[in-house]
C-alpha cells in the first residue's frame, strides 16, 4: 500500500552499495601505497645563513648540511644541532667550530644516534650557533629539515 517507502528504501540501498565499493577500492588501493606520498626534501636556516645542499645518510647517521654564509661578515660556527621529530625523537649534533666567510659555503656532517634506516622519512629542527667577528655572544639561526634518509 505505501509505495514512497519502498522507493525511499531502494533508493538508500543502491547508493549504499555503491557507497560501501567506493570505500573498498579506495582501501585497496590505500593498502597497496597508492596514497603513500614521500615528504618533499627541502631545507630552510634564517639569515645570514642559507641551506645550500643537504643529505640524510642513514649508513653513516648523519645529515650533512652545506650553508652559505649570506652575512656581510665573517661568522664563527660554534655549534650545529637538530632536534629529531621523525622518525624518532632525538638530537644529532656536531660542535665542530668553523669559520666561514662572506660568501662562502661550509660543509657541516652532524651527528646523530638515533639509527636512521634507508628511506626512512625524516624531520627535523635546526639551530645553528654563531659568534660575529669580536664578540663573545652567541648568536643562532634556526630552520627546518625534510627528507627520506639514504
Amino acid at each position: 500500500m505505501n509505495k514512497k517507502g519502498q522507493a525511499a528504501m531502494e533508493f538508500l540501498m543502491t547508493y549504499g552499495w555503491a557507497i560501501l565499493a567506493a570505500i573498498i577500492a579506495i582501501g585497496v588501493l590505500a593498502y597497496f601505497g597508492i596514497f603513500n606520498l614521500s615528504a618533499p626534501s627541502q631545507a630552510t636556516v634564517s639569515a645570514p645563513l642559507y641551506a645550500n645542499a643537504w643529505d640524510i645518510d642513514a649508513t653513516a647517521d648523519d645529515v650533512i648540511l652545506e650553508i652559505r654564509n649570506n652575512g656581510g661578515e665573517t661568522l664563527n660556527i660554534t655549534n650545529s644541532a637538530i632536534t629529531v621529530t621523525d622518525p624518532s625523537a632525538g638530537t644529532c649534533t656536531d660542535s665542530t667550530d668553523y669559520l666561514v666567510a662572506t660568501g662562502d659555503l661550509q660543509t657541516l656532517t652532524i651527528s646523530c644516534a638515533i639509527g636512521l634506516n634507508p628511506d626512512d622519512s625524516f624531520r627535523g629542527d635546526i639551530v645553528i650557533t654563531y659568534r660575529r667577528p669580536g664578540s663573545g655572544v652567541d648568536l643562532t639561526s634556526t630552520g627546518q629539515i625534510t627528507g627520506t634518509a639514504t
